[in-house]
């Protein structure tokens, strides 16, 4: 009886020694902001313990470890902590800098290194740096799939065939992963933009309106109309809801946000803060059709909370979670694998701080099994090719249509893959035929070149022309409204009144007497606040209309090329050159025949220098050498002022010098002599009324102006239309101030 009591004894130490040996163990390295992947990871090993199907009665063990996903050091000083333990796959979800020194590590210590790439704060992945793959050495498999936002994004914008857009990315997000995108537009002649958005957005945003010009955010307003958003959710939603807040984009706006990490939350609140039209880009994982299948997986149930989209807990999965379940469900079945094919190679304590360290024995069989396997689970098919990566990944595309109402529907336009592409048609349809029988009232001023008065027949309606009337029945042909057109009755653009009243073009559409406004009406903040506006066709500047100096015939112009000073040296070059030859002549006479007289006197000498300068010649013949020396000296000179004074008198009969004494507002408000004023009620007017008259922002200029244009209450200075302040300053001494300079037209409208 003691015999066999030993002997059973020694059957069931035995015993439980091998299961000790068969106890697989896996270790995990996680960022220390992942929190949510160590909780992940633990509920997906309880799962599988409690699988009998796939581990009878071997019990993965775990042991955890975090980081801080910059510090490589930490990263190796911990795994191989681990090693020394004792494990037989290590799963990290960290950086790319950190996961370049684990795949060294696991390379050296033959250990199975399943890599989940963590992006930095929810922004998109960029590529890691590349490494040597492709050798029977490299032990790191890459878990989540290859970068592909790059190829995607590139056929969505080809498909809207964009030609111009601004990429937006945020401070987290490494510029360099789309330095192959800018290539490839770069090549198809696209313009594109590039702009970091820092943390704090509405400082962002405030400094640019304190530092950008009125026509340089106008010009940034057009820009935004197409934008690309390389940034985390939560980062997108804030510079969203500013740049909508601040009004610098407008309903007729475009913006795509891309990013592997935008969950059904994050598309409903990104859909309520946005306007005009969004497209959103993201990484899907195909669920069966059978509701009733969706967490059942071959030999494994999936928990419930994980794999139930209506699951609070399932709609809040990252994507490194789900990579996460996905990889230890495939560590398991390759223990099951192992232990069935009885080639389980037991656990070794691993010391990688020696020199001498030895590497795993069984670390090449693991890592094979490990790359022919292959699971579906929360992201459909995990599984790896040659290079061991994983090779499956599907985008879907979604989007919403034009439209001033926040909250309107989200529609799947398509999905993409690598092997198959785009797969849907993203038409960037935003005007349809669907204003047939709708009659418009619109309500326009009158200012050429826009809108124009044609000759009207005696009875008969009266007709309009001009470049807006033609945008205007270019719209009315392509969406099949028809319109009324009629004028403000004040004829005035819009302002707002004291009483807090709009009058003008403005206040019918306020008071919804007119449903369109036609004009070249300027856009400012205060009429923004009460109706919108179409895109901007046209930059203008602020001028000063001044009348043309008058032509007067003067009898001495001829005498303008050179000034008096220079008349009177030249006058004095002559007499004292007359003098120097009379002289030379007298102290050196020339030899004469007999019986002839000299006719060299000072008269003659005089006559003989005035005769040659203005090239006319002389009949006193000089045969001295010091006279011929002292004329051909005297000839030169003359030669060259002849040619300046016909050079400046052909200028001066060919070109008209108009001489302003004022070339800004600067110089226009600091002079009293000259009135000015601009058009009653426009938006110069306004400009000028708000900064002369707030105490908080008074500005010394337009204080100044404003004294001028509200002299006697701006009845004498201003003008009710711009027509009239164009013929007003012809009349006399006069300025307007709000003279638009365009490349369109040059002429004087309503600012």
């Amino acid at each position: 009886p003691h015999l066999f009591s030993l002997w059973l004894f020694l059957c069931q130490s035995t015993r439980l020694a091998y299961a000790f040996l068969l106890l697989p163990s896996v270790g995990a390295i996680f960022d220390e902001s992942a929190k949510k992947d160590d909780e992940v990871f633990r509920m997906a090993v309880a799962d599988l313990n409690l699988n009998n199907e796939i581990l009878e009665t071997e019990k993965i063990t775990i042991s955890v470890e975090f980081v801080d996903g910059n510090n490589p050091f930490q990263a190796v000083q911990e795994a191989c902590e681990l090693m020394n333990r004792g494990i037989l796959a290590l799963v990290s979800s960290i950086g790319c800098m950190s996961a370049g020194s684990l795949q060294s590590l696991a390379d050296a210590m033959h250990i199975p290194h399943l890599f989940i790439q963590r992006a930095p704060a929810g922004t998109p992945r960029s590529g890691c740096p590349p490494t040597s793959r492709g050798h029977s050495d490299d032990y790191t498999l890459f878990v989540r799939p290859p970068v592909y936002l790059n190829d995607v994004i590139l056929h969505v914008v080809t498909e809207y065939s964009w030609q111009k857009f601004i990429i937006f990315y945020d401070t987290e997000y490494d510029i360099r992963g789309i330095q192959d995108f800018l290539d490839k537009t770069s090549q198809q002649g696209m313009d594109v933009a590039l702009q970091k958005v820092e943390s704090d957005v509405n400082m962002m945003i405030t400094g640019m309106f304190r530092t950008m010009r009125v026509e340089e955010l106008h010009r940034y307003r057009d820009t935004l109309r197409r934008a690309v958003l390389f940034m985390s959710p939560a980062t997108a939603k804030a510079f969203i809801a500013e740049v909508v807040e601040t009004n610098l984009v407008a309903f007729d706006c475009h913006w795509i946000i891309i990013n592997e990490e935008i969950s059904d939350l994050d598309v409903q609140e990104l859909v309520m803060k946005s306007i005009g039209r969004l497209t959103l880009v993201r990484q899907s994982f195909p669920l069966p059709q059978n509701a009733s299948q969706r967490c059942v997986r071959s030999n494994h149930r999936i928990n419930t909370s994980l794999c139930d989209p209506k699951d609070p807990k399932a709609q809040t999965l990252e994507i490194t979670n789900r990579y996460i379940y996905d990889t230890v469900l495939l560590l398991a079945n390759t223990f099951h694998k192992k232990l069935e094919d009885r080639k389980w190679h037991s656990m070794a304590s691993l010391t990688c701080i020696r020199k001498n360290s030895k590497p795993w024995q069984g670390g090449r069989s693991m890592l094979e099994t490990v790359k022919k396997g292959g699971v579906s689970g929360l992201t459909s098919l995990l599984e790896f090719n040659e290079n061991g990566t994983n090779p499956n990944i599907h985008f879907e595309i979604l989007g919403t249509n034009y439209g001033e109402d926040r909250g309107r529907g989200v529609t799947k336009l398509g999905t993409w893959d690598p092997v198959h592409g785009l797969n849907g048609t993203l038409s960037d349809r935003k005007l349809e035929n669907n204003m047939r029988g709708v009659v418009l009232r619109v309500v326009t001023v009158l200012e050429e070149p826009f809108v124009m008065v044609s000759e009207n027949v005696l009875g008969k309606p009266k007709k309009y022309q001009g470049f807006s009337i033609d945008v205007l029945d270019a719209l009315s042909n392509y969406l099949g409204f028809k319109y009324e057109i009629y004028v403000a009755p004040d004829h005035k653009y819009g302002s707002l009144q004291a009483d807090g009243v709009w009058n003008g073009l403005v206040g019918e559409l306020v008071f919804k007497r007119a449903d369109v406004g036609l004009s070249a009406l300027t856009i400012t903040p205060e009429r923004e606040s009460v109706v919108d506006f179409t895109t901007r066709y046209m930059d203008y500047s602020v001028g000063v209309l001044l009348k043309k100096a008058e032509r007067t015939v003067d009898m001495f112009a001829c005498l303008a090329p050179f000034d008096l000073s220079l008349w009177a040296c030249i006058a004095g070059t002559v007499l004292l050159v007359g003098v120097l030859v009379y002289l030379l002549n007298w102290l050196n006479p020339p030899r004469l025949p007999m019986g002839s007289v000299s006719s060299t006197t000072l008269y003659n000498s005089m006559w003989f220098v005035y005769g040659s300068f203005v090239q006319q010649g002389g009949e006193v013949p000089y045969t001295t050498l010091a006279t011929r020396m002292m004329m051909g000296i005297w000839w030169l000179f003359a030669l060259i002022v002849i040619s300046s004074y016909t050079a400046n008198l052909a200028a001066f009969l060919t070109i008209t010098r108009i001489e302003s004494s004022i070339q800004s507002l600067q110089e226009l408000s600091k002079q009293t002599e000259l009135p000015y004023g601009t058009v009653l009620d426009s938006a110069v007017y306004d400009q000028v009324r708000s900064k002369g008259m707030n105490p908080f922002e008074r500005d010394p200029m337009y204080a100044q102006m404003w004294r001028m244009i509200n002299r006697t209450g701006g009845a004498d200075n201003n003008v009710e239309e711009s027509k009239e302040g164009i013929r007003k300053p012809t009349w006399g001494r006069f300025s307007l101030s709000g003279c638009r300079q365009a490349s369109l037209v040059s002429a004087c409208w309503e600012l």
